[in-house]
């Protein structure tokens, strides 16, 4: 669906946020806009009312006196849109422009104070300045007046309505310049991960064995796992297959001197079982290193301190008779890039060998390494034993399927030709000396 597109997603989203925020411009423009119009028009009545103030004059026998024409025209011609009016408080009016002819009264504030003004909005779309005065005569006589003068709101709805047209204009221009910006700047943005899609179809079909395109450094880390992921797959594969070979080729020349020895009748039992005891001995290295599932995610984490703890565990019960007294040195938490299974393996055998070499004492040790990219070691894991130890001539044929230390202890001696294949396969390391804390064999396996 179109609506999972995560540039429609974007381009949506934006949109939305656009229109909120200029519908709250132009809602705060207009509000402020307004409040400037009507200060602007109350400047100018307050103007007008001191045109009005002195023009105003109180007789001897205290009656106000305005002349016939005022200096503002417009107070002269009736529906001119500026209206004048005195009245004496509370109510009483005293006096209106010609202006005002037939208009209804104007309605005063209650308890406008002396010498204040109250600029208002009143009914039939005018504004209003009420402003309380007090003349005097040249006798010195005082009377109080409130002088109002009122004009349309023409001046301030036109303004009003002249910005809204300007704003509605400019604003719909600027959201559509900056939607057309904000999607090719999304377009430009994203072509990094369509590249990324373009390539993962193109190792799919087989065009490309890896990732190689040139990514932004926020997705270098994912193509590279992704890379590593690929790598491993194809490497998974071609140990299957090796494997396969290996074990069709291993198991060819005891079979056929097994089919010689039947057909040469009696007299080969030992034989037979010598070459049976071969077979059995390859075909349960090549199980175990099929029991290894190799399903090693390239974006996964194992606790490795979790897995020694649960074979240590293990080993406690079997060697119960032993009594092997065993000293684990590690964080609470090593995390490796390793399959669990493949963990289980490694760690097992070479647990299991340090506690049947051992006289008493097993060491397991744990050190971190911090890493700066996925080949650096990210563990290195240290098992130890009390025992007698390997002779260093032994090492390397230890590695090899089949070879055991000690031909009177029984086992298949594959199990450490296991741990050394699989360390390999994972892009680590494996290897052993003496143990100069305890005396007897030591293991060291770099983890990735």
């Amino acid at each position: 669906m179109r609506t999972q597109s995560l540039s429609f997603r974007l381009l949506i989203s934006e949109g939305l946020v656009l229109a909120v925020f200029f519908t709250l411009v132009a809602v705060i423009l207009e509000q402020g806009f307004r409040e400037s119009a009507e200060q602007a028009l109350k400047d100018r009545l307050q103007v007008q009312v001191y045109a009005l103030l002195s023009a105003a004059k109180l007789s001897d026998a205290g009656d106000l006196a305005m002349p016939a024409s005022l200096y503002e025209p417009r107070f002269a011609i009736p529906g001119a849109g500026l209206y004048a009016f005195i009245h004496q408080p509370p109510q009483q009016p005293l006096w209106r422009s010609q202006s005002a002819l037939g208009l209804d009264p104007i309605a005063l504030p209650p308890q406008l104070p002396l010498g204040e003004s109250k600029f208002v909005a009143i009914q039939h779309n005018r504004y209003a300045l009420h402003t309380h005065v007090l003349l005097k005569n040249a006798h010195g006589a005082e009377r109080s007046f409130i002088f109002t003068v009122t004009e349309d709101a023409q001046f301030v709805s036109s303004k009003i309505a002249h910005l809204q047209e300007t704003l509605r204009t400019s604003l719909l221009f600027i959201g559509i310049m900056l939607v057309a910006i904000q999607f090719t700047l999304l377009r430009w943005s994203l072509k990094p991960l369509r590249l990324i899609v373009q390539d993962l179809k193109a190792v799919e079909t087989g065009d490309k064995t890896h990732l190689d395109g040139l990514y932004p450094s926020e997705l270098a880390g994912l193509a590279g796992s992704l890379n590593a992921f690929i790598a491993h797959e194809q490497a998974l594969l071609k140990r299957y297959r090796n494997d396969l070979l290996a074990l069709a080729h291993s198991i060819k020349n005891p079979l056929a001197i097994l089919y010689g020895c039947v057909d040469a009748c009696t007299g080969k039992q030992e034989t037979v079982h010598e070459q049976l005891e071969k077979m059995n001995r390859i075909v349960d290295y090549q199980l175990k290193k099929a029991a290894a599932k190799g399903k090693y995610n390239a974006l996964k984490t194992v606790d490795i301190a979790n897995v020694i703890t649960k074979v240590t565990d293990s080993l406690n019960k079997v060697y119960m008779d032993k009594n092997v007294r065993t000293t684990l040195n590690m964080p609470e938490h090593c995390p490796v890039y390793c399959e669990e299974g493949d963990l289980y393996e490694i760690v097992g055998n070479l647990m299991d060998n340090a506690y049947k070499w051992c006289h008493q004492q097993v060491t397991v040790s744990i050190q971190l390494n911090q890493r700066t990219n996925r080949r650096d070691f990210s563990a290195l894991l240290l098992v130890e034993d009390d025992g007698d130890g390997i002779p260093v001539g032994k090492f390397n044929d230890i590695l090899k399927p089949g070879i055991r230390a000690d031909e009177n202890v029984a086992g298949h001696g594959v199990g450490m030709a296991v741990v050394n294949e699989l360390t390999d396969f994972l892009g680590g390391k494996l290897e052993g000396g003496k143990s100069l804390a305890l005396g007897g064999m030591k293991w060291r396996v770099y983890l990735p």
